[in-house]
């Protein structure tokens, strides 16, 4: 309430200039969180599709307090549903093997000199692409299913900001029915074949 009070002194009135003003301030307290150690929270899961998949994530915060708070949870369900629905790889870019990196780094460059641009530009083109992988593959740069104009890096620290406390996704398994099988394609005709020996 104080805080509201002195954004809108600060914006002389203005209600949009003092959304914003709190909105910056949020973002800032969430960044000095930063530093700070997480290691209470939940792990949760999900389960989408009629049980054909299946999340368990971990989310740390602070305090056993806000871990047991609906809003907390909510987010925790949001961050599993996400990994649900946009299966990423990874938590962060920064746990994006190297061998993975530059295995996808020889594939754009090759796919880039094969489209026929010059090989001045093949460079800056991988790069772009590489991005272009990250928001797909690491969860924190990937677009919120529930409102695309915002990252899952946003969102955290909107979480970060409104609780008060450190928050961390620390990792997560996706499980999809089927997944890394082969299924097996019988050939209806050639097995009535076999069986009448002809």
């Amino acid at each position: 309430m104080l805080d509201c009070k002195k954004a809108l002194e600060e914006a002389n009135g203005d209600m949009t200039k003092a959304a914003e003003l709190l909105r910056e301030k949020g973002l800032a307290a969430a960044a000095k969180k930063g530093d700070r150690v997480a290691t209470e929270g939940i792990v949760e899961s999900y389960i989408h599709g009629g049980g054909r998949i299946g999340v368990l994530v971990e989310v740390n915060c602070e305090t056993d307090f806000v871990a047991k708070t609906d809003q907390f949870r909510a987010f925790v369900k949001d961050i599993a549903m996400q990994i649900a629905a946009a299966n990423p790889k990874y938590v962060a870019r920064e746990e994006v093997p190297q061998s993975d990196l530059d295995k996808e780094r020889e594939i754009l460059r090759n796919q880039a000199l094969n489209e026929g641009k010059p090989e001045k530009i093949v460079d800056k083109m991988v790069e772009g692409r590489i991005n272009k992988f990250y928001e797909e593959n690491c969860l924190m740069e990937q677009a919120f299913v529930k409102d695309p104009d915002k990252s899952i890096t946003t969102l955290l620290n909107e979480k970060i900001a409104a609780i008060g406390e450190k928050i961390s996704i620390r990792r997560f398994a996706r499980f999809e029915l089927g997944e890394g099988l082969e299924k097996k394609v019988d050939n209806f005709v050639e097995e009535v074949m076999a069986q009448a020996k002809l």
